[in-house]
């Protein structure tokens, strides 16, 4: 069987970066937005459409006085997140069978549980978040602190109820992962070496056969 990784990660946290610097320490496949440009062609819907769908609540059904138009188009709505989530669930399966490999979120830690993945979740405090932010932001693009305060707890709030809904699990329960990092003042660059070294040394190596016979 393959080894996968799966990050899961609170938005400015960096966990996209160690995922990414993992994958090239290690050698193994790296996804991470190409998931989201394959569910995109495979359901022919706007890679934006299916980026919102992957990081919000699903709506099942509005209140039943709403209106038969809004029932209608809310009928529309889950069948195009059901067929999202579908693809979603193919992909991450052929891409755990194709080769070792890194998978940054969509809940790849849930749907590839029958692959035994190694589970990192990733977090940090606001105000480091806040820096990463600052620093990996587009050109041009300024915010307020408030601002983006506000962005970045919408944004994992979304990942949050979205992860929740799907896997019935809690999003950054300890116990659903093998390891939680902090990146508070470190550096995602210094220590992927380290981390690699102990993955290579231990959970990514084939576990021993104890089902054959001791030798004499």
């Amino acid at each position: 069987m393959n080894k996968i990784i799966t990050i899961s990660r609170e938005f400015g946290s960096g966990g996209r970066e160690l995922g990414r610097r993992l994958s090239e320490e290690l050698g193994f496949a790296y996804y991470d937005q190409e998931i989201i440009t394959e569910i995109a062609k495979k359901t022919q819907l706007a890679e934006g459409y299916v980026q919102n769908i992957m990081e919000s609540k699903p709506i099942f059904s509005y209140p039943i006085h709403i209106g038969v138009s809004f029932q209608a188009a809310n009928v529309v709505m889950n069948q195009q997140w059901q067929a999202i989530f579908r693809e979603q669930c193919s992909l991450l399966k052929e891409l755990a069978e194709k080769s070792n490999c890194v998978i940054v979120g969509r809940c790849g830690d849930y749907i590839l549980a029958d692959y035994h993945p190694y589970r990192i979740f990733v977090y940090s405090d606001l105000d480091h978040k806040m820096i990463r932010c600052r620093m990996k932001g587009k050109p041009g693009e300024k915010m307020t602190d408030k601002e983006l305060k506000r962005s970045i707890a919408n944004i994992d709030k979304g990942r949050r109820e979205y992860y929740n809904f799907m896997t019935m699990q809690t999003f950054g329960e300890k116990s659903n992962y093998d390891l939680c990092i902090n990146t508070a003042n470190i550096s995602i660059k210094g220590i992927v070496p380290y981390l690699a070294r102990m993955l290579k040394g231990s959970v990514l190596v084939d576990e021993p056969d104890f089902t054959s016979e001791p030798a004499k």
